[in-house]
């Protein structure tokens, strides 16, 4: 049984859940508001089928059902304060749109004050360590739309100041550090803003303190990736990757997903080809793995994106002039390379186009080269517009949120080793305090 319990705020599909679970860790519960992704979460986590991870310990007082922070706080305040010295990790990444580069960006986006909320929880459950990643623009300063600040002379403030400074003020030494996901074998450019809080008592006992845990995730890195085969060095490339889920190198057949339409063509899959796909299909049957769905593009647009993969530059974002050629509107369009990692996956489908077939990625196709397994099933609807997309989580949303679980398994790894380097400190101490206080007395001459 895992020695060590964590509980993830805004765990969306469970990205960040998997690492940490695939490090030994043990779930207690986690917390996502939207009705689809706690449905994806569910049915890894909870449910009755056999996977290669440890099920969620969930408590009998919160019903296995999505829930948003607001609720957990105002109904299950008592009981989270319960948990208070038997959950050491709380994890979470708040909903990062209002910060995020890749979309529009909002000083007054009420998601970004969700920060506050995990704050409260923090501050309630008191766990050892906490884990929030979100994007890299949680460390830009946002001017007020007035420029108040610059009117007192002060400089504007980030929301990563601004969270740093509310989890201090609660008794943890914090620190952030940019990392990029494809140096923890995700075959994917994704620069993520991770952040470790250690409780300030715990973190003087480290050496160099705070600064300690950064020290150990590169560690575990090295050790996670040598464990598993996969490169140092040289990052996992996008053919590498999805290099066996070409469509044309196989049959396809009518899409029987529940929660997909008629009319909808999959791949057959032929089984892996490369050591990281043996990786990500490892504990998965052949014909267990779902949302292989592939999109219905008419033939002009194939067309169209056929002239694309052969005349444009792979592996950056199409440029104005090559978007006013193919009569493009969309500014974020990434034709992918086969020898890189691939572009950081959103949440839009259609801002990746396949580096050698005429298509959009699938989900799986998505999913793989976020680094989750292969045996890891999602649900709900595969993709919505309009005005549905900022209330709806469908499958392509899912993955794009997600927290790549390779990186967060190397983040659970220097987790567990600094709660185990803590835990043989406080066992030497109570120790020598022992051993000291059995001492004889020595006469004074």
């Amino acid at each position: 049984m895992p020695k060590y319990k964590f509980v993830d705020l805004f765990s969306g599909c469970g990205g960040l859940s998997l690492g940490l679970s695939m490090a030994g860790l043990q779930g207690r519960f986690a917390v996502e508001r939207d009705p689809m992704a706690f449905d994806t979460f569910s049915d890894n986590f909870l449910g009755d089928r056999e996977v290669p991870i440890g099920r969620f310990d969930w408590p009998s007082w919160l019903e296995k059902q999505a829930w948003g922070i607001d609720d957990l706080l105002d109904k299950h305040h008592a009981d989270l304060t319960g948990l208070q010295g038997t959950v050491q990790v709380l994890a979470g990444g708040p909903p990062c749109q209002g910060f995020s580069f890749a979309g529009r960006r909002r000083e007054d986006d009420p998601r970004n004050q969700l920060f506050e909320k995990y704050v409260q929880v923090v501050d309630t459950i008191k766990p050892s360590i906490l884990v929030l990643e979100n994007v890299p623009g949680m460390k830009v300063a946002h001017s007020s739309k007035d420029g108040e600040e610059e009117a007192q002379g002060q400089a504007a403030e980030s929301y990563y100041d601004k969270l740093k400074r509310s989890l201090e003020a609660v008794g943890y030494d914090v620190h952030g550090e940019i990392v990029d996901a494809s140096r923890f074998g995700v075959p994917q450019r994704r620069s993520r803003l991770i952040v470790i809080g250690i409780k300030k008592p715990l973190a003087s006992k480290l050496d160099e303190g705070i600064m300690h845990a950064f020290k150990a995730l590169e560690a575990m890195r090295l050790e996670m990736l040598s464990r598993r085969g996969l490169p140092r060095i040289k990052p996992v490339s996008a053919q590498d990757a999805i290099s066996d889920l070409l469509v044309e190198q196989t049959l396809t057949r009518p899409c029987t997903d529940p929660f997909s339409r008629k009319g909808f063509e999959e791949a057959f899959y032929l089984g892996p080809q490369t050591n990281y796909q043996r990786v990500m299909h490892k504990h998965c049957r052949s014909d267990a793995m779902d949302s292989m769905r592939l999109a219905r593009h008419r033939d002009d647009v194939r067309a169209r994106f056929k002239k694309i993969i052969r005349e444009c530059e792979q592996g950056v974002r199409m440029n104005e002039i090559s978007r006013a050629r193919f009569g493009l509107k969309k500014h974020r369009i990434y034709p992918m390379s086969p020898s890189e990692p691939a572009p950081t996956i959103t949440t839009l489908p259609d801002d990746v186009l396949h580096y050698s077939e005429p298509r959009i990625l699938t989900v799986r196709e998505s999913a793989r080269l976020q680094s989750f397994p292969d045996w890891f099933r999602f649900r709900g609807k595969f993709t919505t517009g309009g005005k549905r997309r900022t209330k709806e989580c469908p499958r392509y949303t899912q993955v794009g949120n997600a927290v790549p679980p390779l990186l967060a398994e190397a983040i659970g790894l220097a987790v567990v080793s600094i709660l185990d380097m803590l835990e043989h400190a406080s066992v030497h101490h109570a120790q020598a305090n022992v051993a000291h206080q059995q001492e004889p007395m020595v006469a004074m001459a």
